[in-house]
């Protein structure tokens, strides 16, 4: 259960962490707040191993939820590099203001901190979308040596 309690702790620290930066001004993009679902979800699941439900189950949705976060990352990652499109509700250079009037256009109604998907806000090495997927990785590992060690 040791295992369970590592990732399930690790998956609070990487949400923690992602809240953290958002109390420093970093605000998340929509791609950043999907990212963070799953983690929540492993947490969860994390819990309900050490309470006793169902601990090999519970670990293996965890790692599922760990396997989704890290592609969530790692598809944000390539679409803040460049390497191919993101959603086109969170990215790109205005396709789509055609059909906005004059009026829509100047509205002060639009939110006041948009963070675009494809903007890079933070790098350390990676960025955060791109740490979060390596990191999400190990922790689907270790969620996977739980399950190995609760079939035991």
């Amino acid at each position: 259960m040791r295992y369970v309690a590592l990732a399930t702790a690790g998956h609070a620290g990487l949400l923690g962490g992602a809240f953290l930066f958002q109390l420093a001004g970093f605000a998340p993009c929509a791609m950043c707040l999907w990212q963070r679902w799953p983690h929540a979800a492993a947490i969860l699941l994390g819990v309900a191993a050490l309470a006793g439900l169902w601990p090999r189950a519970m670990a293996a949705l965890a790692a599922a939820a760990a396997l989704v976060t890290a592609g969530i990352g790692a598809f944000h990652a390539g679409v803040e590099q460049g390497w191919w499109e993101g959603p086109s509700s969170c990215t790109g250079g205005g396709a789509g203001l055609g059909g906005l009037s004059g009026a829509d256009l100047l509205s002060t109604d639009a939110p006041v901190a948009l963070v675009m998907c494809d903007e890079i806000v933070w790098q350390f090495g990676l960025t955060m979308a791109g740490w979060n997927a390596v990191l999400s990785l190990a922790l689907a590992a270790v969620w996977l040596l739980a399950v190995r060690r609760l079939a035991a």
